[in-house]
């Protein structure tokens, strides 16, 4: 059943990250606790959209995320990063790094990993790139991307990472309209 609820909880989300992006609305912390909300409907209702009030930590990933008790600031900078200094970023790399820093501090209990792809998928369609699908085969180089950007702060890998998913999906557009 929970495979089910994640289907069509995804279904929703991407809906709701699509109004988002007709209406052009900015980033904001409500946007990020309602995508999640969403992914968690019907499967953990109770913590849905509320960030932790315990430690957790990452399977597999050498990364700890910060202490619950700063999990507002550093959302709160997240967006003020994304609505400030993020927009001289390349859209490409916006997204990425904005999935990147969200996935980092773990803000959820569960489905953070859901929800940062919902939100790199909201940022490149905000810059009129199409939504993205990091492959299986990529797994292992999206984790390994991922821990070492936490890790080191380089985002260089994680960024190539999604420029390929990006080139790769442009790609299967343009072979569709051949």
């Amino acid at each position: 059943m929970r495979e089910h609820l994640e289907v069509i909880n995804h279904q929703e989300a991407v809906r709701y990250i699509q109004e988002i992006v007709i209406t052009k609305e900015p980033l904001s912390q409500s946007q990020i606790k309602s995508i999640h909300r969403l992914v968690l409907k019907g499967i953990d209702d109770k913590h849905a959209g509320v960030y932790l009030d315990q430690q957790v930590s990452i399977s597999g990933a050498e990364h700890i995320p910060p202490e619950p008790f700063l999990l507002k600031e550093k959302m709160e900078e997240l967006v003020k990063w994304h609505e400030g200094e993020a927009q001289q970023l390349h859209p490409v790399e916006r997204a990425a790094k904005l999935h990147a820093i969200f996935v980092g501090i773990h803000p959820f209990i569960d489905g953070n990993g859901r929800t940062s792809r919902l939100l790199l998928n909201l940022d490149l369609m905000k810059s009129g790139f199409p939504p993205i699908v990091i492959k299986a085969e990529n797994r292992l180089a999206y984790y390994g991307a991922l821990d070492k950007a936490h890790i080191t702060d380089d985002f260089q890998d994680f960024v190539e990472l999604v420029e390929q998913e990006v080139n790769h999906t442009l790609d299967l557009y343009l072979s569709a309209v051949k």
